[in-house]
This record gives C-alpha cells, sequence and structure tokens, in this order.
C-alpha cells in the first residue's frame, strides 16, 4: 500500500465514522461523490484493501510475450540494424517483421538486449530560433550534403537538397558531383513541379558567389568589398527573377542542415536495409521512401495558406537560363571560336552590325549550343578545321670534328721536353724574332 492509498483510507473512515460528509470526503479526494460511496461499500465488504486497485501486481492482459522480445532483439542484433535508435527499430519491426510495438517498449527491450544505451541530456546554449516565413514558397534553403551514403556499397554520392521554409517540404535527389551543371538540374526539376519561389537561401559556396581575390599578406578589413561578376547560377536567378540570400553560418539554415543530419541516419540505414547499391537504386528509394515518409512526419502546414510560388510563363526560358553562358565577338568572316572549335553563322540570317558584335553563347545541359544577338537566335554549324600538312623535322648537319676536340690523338706521342726550341723551330720558315741576333 503506497502512501497515497493510505491517506485515502484515512479519509475514508471519517467519512465511514461520519466525522466529515461525504461530499467533504470527495472533495478532498479529488472524486465524484458517487465514488466515496463506491469505496465505503467496499471498504465495508473488503475492509482496507478496498483503496488498492485490484489489478495492481497482476500482469496487463495486453503485455507482449517474452517470446515476443526475444525473436526483437534477435532481429535488430542483425548487422544490418546496427546503429538503429528505438524509434527507427520500432517502424522497422512493425513494417517488415510484423512486430507491433511502441518506441518506449523497443527502448526498453534494446536497453535489456544492450543494443541501446541512453545518453544524458546536455544543456546546450540557447539558440533563438527564427520564426519561420508564413507562406509556401516564400523561401527554399538549398544545400549539398557530403557523405558516406551508400557505407561503401558503392560510388560516392552527394545529396542536394531544397527544403521550404514555412512547411519543411522536402525536394532533393542524389548526384555523383556537386557542380553547378547538377545543381542546375535539380533547379530545374524544382522550378517546373513548384513555380519560382521568392527567394533561395545557400550558403557563399563557389557556385553561388564569386569570391574577390585578395593576395595573402593584403588585409581585408580595410579595403572596400568589390561587386563582383555573379556565377552561373547567379545569374540564371536573375534571370529568372528569384532573389539569391546568402547565409553567413551554417547555423543560419539550419533547416537544411538538420534536414542532413535527419537523412544520414534514417536514409543511410534505410538504404542499408533495402540493400541499394547504385546511384539510381538510391534515388528511387528516396523519392518512393524516404521523401513520401519525411511529407507525412515531418511537413507542417504554413502559417499562412497563400502559395508564393510563381508561375513559369512565355518569357522564362529554362533551358537558356538554366545553362553556362559566355559572351563572344563574332569574327570578320562571321566566325566564332568556342572551346577551340569554330562555328560558322549561316548566311541567312547575317545582318548589319554582326560583324564584330558580342553575342551570347550558351552552353546547354543537353549538349547543345545556341548563339543570341539582341533577342535572335543565330543558327550556326560547326566548321571542319583542315588538318595542316605535317612537315618532316629539318635534318642537322654533323659538324666536322676538328683537330684537338674529344677523340682526336694528335699529339698522342708528344713530348715537350724533346721537341726543338721556338727559335730552332722558326729558323726555316724565314722569320726573324726581335731581339735575336
Amino acid at each position: 500500500m503506497t502512501q497515497a492509498d493510505r491517506d485515502r483510507l484515512v479519509t475514508l473512515r471519517k467519512a465511514k465514522k461520519r466525522l466529515i460528509k461525504q461530499r467533504e470526503a470527495a472533495e478532498e479526494l479529488g472524486l465524484s461523490v458517487r465514488q466515496v460511496k463506491r469505496l465505503l461499500y467496499a471498504l465495508k465488504k473488503r475492509g482496507d484493501k478496498a483503496v488498492v486497485h485490484g489489478l495492481r501486481g497482476r500482469s496487463s492482459n495486453r503485455r507482449i510475450k517474452e517470446s515476443v522480445e526475444k525473436t526483437a532483439v534477435k532481429i535488430l542484433s542483425a548487422e544490418v540494424y546496427q546503429g538503429f535508435g528505438p524509434t527507427l527499430a520500432a517502424e522497422y519491426l512493425g513494417k517488415k517483421h510484423g512486430i507491433e510495438a511502441s518506441k518506449e517498449t523497443v527502448r526498453q527491450w534494446m536497453i535489456r538486449g544492450k543494443l541501446w544505451r541512453a545518453n544524458e541530456q546536455k544543456v546546450n546554449a540557447v539558440h533563438v530560433w527564427r520564426p519561420r516565413r508564413s507562406r509556401l514558397g516564400e523561401l527554399v534553403q538549398w544545400d549539398t550534403s557530403e557523405h558516406d551514403w551508400l557505407e561503401g556499397r558503392g560510388e560516392k554520392l552527394y545529396l542536394i537538397a531544397m527544403i521550404d521554409d514555412a512547411t519543411s517540404r522536402l525536394f532533393a535527389r542524389f548526384v555523383r558531383h556537386d557542380t553547378t551543371e547538377e545543381n542546375m538540374k535539380l533547379l530545374w526539376s524544382y522550378l517546373e513541379k513548384f513555380g519560382r519561389p521568392l527567394a533561395f537561401y545557400t550558403d557563399k559556396a563557389s557556385i553561388f558567389r564569386t569570391a574577390e581575390k585578395r593576395k595573402r599578406d593584403e588585409p581585408g578589413v580595410d579595403k572596400d568589398p568589390v561587386e563582383m561578376p555573379p556565377t552561373q547560377i547567379g545569374r540564371a536567378l536573375r534571370e529568372l527573377g528569384i532573389t539569391w540570400i546568402a547565409a553567413h553560418s551554417p547555423q543560419a539554415k539550419g533547416r537544411v542542415e538538420r534536414n542532413f543530419g535527419t537523412a544520414q541516419d534514417r536514409l543511410v540505414k534505410g538504404m542499408r536495409v533495402a540493400g541499394v547499391k547504385t546511384i539510381a537504386q538510391a534515388n528511387q528509394y528516396l523519392e518512393e521512401d524516404y521523401l513520401v515518409w519525411w511529407e507525412r512526419e515531418l511537413t507542417v502546414e504554413a502559417a499562412n495558406s497563400d502559395d508564393a510560388h510563381r508561375a513559369l510563363d512565355k518569357s522564362h526560358n529554362l533551358a537558356a537560363s538554366l545553362s553556362h553562358v559566355e559572351t563572344r565577338q563574332v569574327r570578320n568572316d562571321y566566325t566564332l571560336r568556342v572551346d577551340d572549335a569554330l562555328y560558322q553563322i549561316e548566311r541567312g540570317v547575317i545582318v548589319s552590325g554582326l560583324r564584330g558584335a558580342d553575342v551570347r553563347v550558351e552552353k546547354r545541359l543537353d549538349g547543345s549550343l545556341a548563339v543570341r544577338y539582341g533577342e535572335r537566335y543565330l543558327p550556326v554549324e560547326k566548321c571542319a578545321v583542315a588538318e595542316k600538312p605535317k612537315t618532316p623535322a629539318p635534318v642537322k648537319p654533323v659538324k666536322a670534328q676538328r683537330a684537338g676536340g674529344r677523340g682526336s690523338n694528335w699529339n698522342k706521342n708528344f713530348d715537350l721536353k724533346k721537341g726543338p726550341k721556338i727559335w730552332q723551330a722558326a729558323q726555316p720558315s724565314g722569320c726573324r724574332l726581335e731581339g735575336v741576333e
């Protein structure tokens, strides 16, 4: 009998002896008068045991059998479930093995089976949370995560994610390289599916911002910042009328960072169980399983039901905007050079002022090339450059070896001591030396 039971018994005995009224006993115990009457009747029939619940000490009829617990612990001990927490383990036990149990029950099973040890809660520094945007599409956070997503079962992958700030709606894809081209492809898919958001929120990676080059010993605080030309993605967002906002720290774009934290745990383990080994399988699992779960469990309703996304219209050419754009000058023969290749503009579209003019060259995601002059696209054809004839290499003349050079033996047996004096050698020539009589 607990202390609460004993206190309740004292009050009921006072009511039984009519020291207090049943209404007063009910108020003291926090019960109804009818319940107090039932307890007084039970006190008369069963004595002091009336205040103790009849099921106390007995096993619950809903208690899961011990054999089920053993089976669950054996399943979770497999290598494929290594590192699973109670919440994720409870989901997989129900979905794949038909063992229905709450996450708290699974937690106790895993603790008893030494598969889980609860970490002590740490008191973190207080962080002032930025409130969500009020409408869907007002702000979309965009980032890439580099991680061992396949745990060594396949090639290295990157996960590019876009998450809406107001609702946490997630749009993501696995890619092989975190390049401008791959990010543009995901942006294209997002725009076609949802429309143009008001703003994208990213970090200051080189694909989003061109950094100013400074010397190592040059102080950066005393110099005014120089406006740098936009990157290819920055230019594309301007053409599409989408604002780009740079985050000054990872914490500033915490929503997409926390998404990666969840993915590096749940998504990695889910693909492990599913046996994912290729990028195609990874994207299929991501779209058909993980994003469905995310939409069901982690998205929220926006404070304002209005959708801030704007539709694409005829003035928006995704193929043109989402391409690698450069400027080239038309040569006098109406050709232009792009990537060491020569392209000829068709004669029928040549207009006045085209010679020497700057044109916009678009290297598009599908591999094609488009040239635009003003608002018109000019058809071009790649020129076949004639190969230069190979001239034989000139033959170097063999130099005659002079006397005394390396390998000569003209003075092999010469002895200076046995040779004639200089004046003696000069006599036969008729030469007369000065000072010699």
